[in-house]
């Protein structure tokens, strides 16, 4: 059973760009839309419309892969999908497991997503007694004292928490001291990591308030009670930080997105 321990993605030794790779999985979703209505060819244009991007910036980042399409004919979609889902790594299975099923962590579970992306539920973990042996989306609960057990013979090397916030950096430092060294974190606070750790922080509230913000860019927008435009920009929210492999972090100027692209 392939278990991702040992193996680590490819395009950061290739010299990939952070923001490149951040992009890629738009790409692949974009790909993938296009493969399911069996289209065989795409051209840039149309792709990084479909993705969200500018076309040149989408051939820059091929580029980095080794794919320049074809002159005329655009890029092969099939061949697109294999190539990048291969860069990310998700051409081998990824065994994941889910700490704290709460409403969130049970609609984490319930996500159909998961597999056909090369990602495997391998177990879910909650502290609560009561839930054990519950089952969540055809998988039985297990108890967080197991969790050092669960994370070994499951080779798992990516974990979710899910958890209330003053729990999370607990469950952390138990997850990367049983071999976990990806972390995606959906708890509302900052999770401290050694380096060579990677953790993606997802924290909806801050989404909404950069929301908020434009709202009210917006509405400053509008035209003043004497007649004038008032276009002056309140001060930004702060965003979320990303954790890097050599422990730095990145905000909202550098090369990570403080969330992780559907």
């Amino acid at each position: 059973m392939a278990t991702g321990r040992t193996h680590r993605p490819a395009t950061r030794s290739r010299g990939i760009p952070e923001a490149t790779v951040a992009r890629l999985p738009l790409y692949l979703r974009a790909l993938t839309a296009l493969s399911e209505r069996s289209v065989p060819t795409v051209s840039s244009e149309e792709l990084a419309a479909a993705a969200g991007v500018n076309s040149a910036k989408l051939r820059k980042d091929f580029s980095y892969l080794g794919s320049y399409g074809t002159r005329g004919v655009g890029y092969d979609v099939e061949y697109l999908v294999y190539q990048i889902s291969r860069e990310l790594g998700l051409t081998q299975d990824w065994p994941v497991v889910i700490v704290g099923i709460g409403n969130l962590g049970a609609a984490l579970a319930n996500y159909g997503g998961f597999a056909s992306r090369g990602f495997r539920v391998a177990a879910l973990i909650d502290a609560d007694p009561s839930m054990t042996g519950k089952p969540v989306a055809g998988i039985p609960v297990q108890h967080t004292d197991d969790l050092e057990t669960i994370i070994e013979e499951n080779g798992v090397s990516i974990g979710v928490i899910a958890t209330p916030a003053g729990a999370a950096q607990q469950v952390c430092d138990r997850l990367v001291a049983a071999g976990v060294t990806s972390i995606l974190n959906f708890a509302p606070t900052v999770l401290s990591v050694p380096d060579g750790v990677d953790v993606r922080k997802v924290d909806l509230s801050i989404e909404l308030q950069i929301l908020a913000f434009h709202e009210q860019r917006k509405a400053g927008e509008e035209t003043t009670g004497d007649g004038t435009v008032d276009t002056a920009p309140p001060a930004a929210p702060p965003a979320a930080t990303v954790r890097r492999t050599d422990g730095t972090d990145s905000g909202p100027d550098g090369d990570v997105p403080a969330v992780m692209p559907a």
